[in-house]
């Protein structure tokens, strides 16, 4: 379809009203994300101590803040946020170049730059804007496209060069996190599976030669998880402290601001990576259980949509987006439980943390729009 053609599509659509819109918006899902980001404050207000600063105030405003934004991009058309896709890809890019020039250095990793009064973490903002160019590229794309090696070399670049730019901050958990969503979306549309298995075992090739360029702290991580009581007071300090937090928890916890090992302190980094072990200790498995089902909840919404959208750009977005959120949800609970290796990654709506908050309302904003705008025209696929 032309681009005037497109244009044409998105002037007529233009009259869908506003409160038409807002209708349309699914609330019951703006509700369970409210349910989520509660746990988050109570969660954090029992990191705090007891109080709601220095976490728990922040995590509401934050939230707040992203609100607004999650419900204003719902409103915007979904094809005017296609043809803005590359652009936020490059600017994604753009930033992730920028952190390596001028970022702020914390633990060992140069990862945030500061925009006015927020410090932003481009890499999160990558892997939305990822998925935004990735399904820009395979909206059209026809079954007999896919099978065309030469079609899928430049979206292949547009993953890597990415997850090259984050492995250097050094980030490896987002940077692996970022090239799953990438797989994801090539899944979607419809890559071969003999193609992906050339992937997975050109990177199992790799793997070796990976391990010995990883730094130090990352190949204790590694050591660690295959035995944390190899150094229990150093590298496996805090998987350890996770595990007593999990086991004392019990059934149905010690009960709110009751739990030992946060509030004296054993447990590291309880208010981001970690806190799903505060959840656990202080509501037991109960508790915990509770909350992954909140969040499969969401992640299931997510699927839903690109089950329910018309048009192969939505589709992918969705499912991009989605598989975003459950890789956050995996990766931080199998991190804390002692099933991979420690990797620094928050726990979606719940964990303290700015950028994280920022993207993850701004994917659940395209995310919604997608809703909307399920029936939006695009034009056939192109051979």
């Amino acid at each position: 379809m032309s681009a005037t053609l497109e244009r044409r599509l998105l002037t007529r659509d233009r009259g869908t009203g506003l409160l038409q819109k807002l209708w349309q918006i699914p609330w019951s899902f703006v509700l369970l994300l409210c349910a989520v980001a509660a746990v988050g404050y109570v969660a954090l207000y029992s990191a705090g101590g007891g109080a709601a600063e220095p976490y728990a105030a922040k995590h509401a405003l934050r939230f707040g803040f992203g609100l607004v934004l999650m419900l204003s991009i719902a409103l915007v058309d979904i094809r005017l946020i296609a043809r803005l896709a590359w652009l936020g890809y490059l600017i994604g890019i753009a930033l992730l170049v920028l952190v390596l020039l001028h970022g702020n250095v914390g633990k060992g990793a140069q990862r945030w730059i500061d925009i006015g009064p927020l410090q932003l973490q481009p890499s999160e903002l990558m892997k939305i804007m990822l998925v935004l160019a990735l399904a820009a590229w395979f909206q059209r794309a026809t079954w007999e496209r896919m099978g065309n090696l030469l079609f899928l070399i430049p979206p292949g670049l547009m993953v890597l060069l990415p997850v090259g730019l984050i492995l250097k901050q050094p980030n490896l958990g987002t940077a692996l996190i970022t090239g799953m969503v990438g797989a994801a979306v090539f899944f979607a549309a419809g890559m071969r599976w003999w193609k992906f298995a050339l992937a997975a075992g050109a990177v199992a090739v790799a793997a070796p030669i990976a391990y010995d360029h990883l730094h130090d702290y990352q190949r204790a991580r590694i050591t660690t998880f295959l035995d944390p009581e190899s150094d229990p007071l150093g590298a496996g300090y805090n998987i350890i402290q996770s595990k007593i937090a999990l086991g004392s928890g019990g059934l149905w916890g010690k009960g709110f601001l009751q739990g030992t090992q946060g509030h004296l302190n054993f447990l590291p980094e309880k208010q981001t990576d970690f806190i799903f072990t505060m959840i656990a200790e202080e509501f037991g498995l109960i508790g915990a259980l509770s909350v992954l089902g909140l969040l499969s909840l969401v992640v299931l919404f997510c699927y839903l949509v690109a089950l329910r959208c018309r048009h192969q750009f939505g589709r992918l977005m969705a499912i991009g987006l989605g598989t975003n959120i459950f890789l956050y949800v995996f990766v931080n609970v199998a991190m804390v439980t002692g099933s991979i290796p420690v990797g620094g990654v928050p726990l979606p709506l719940i964990s303290h943390g700015g950028s994280a908050m920022l993207t993850t309302m701004l994917g659940f904003g395209l995310l919604l729009s997608i809703h909307v705008h399920r029936d939006a025209e695009f034009g056939p696929a192109r051979d």
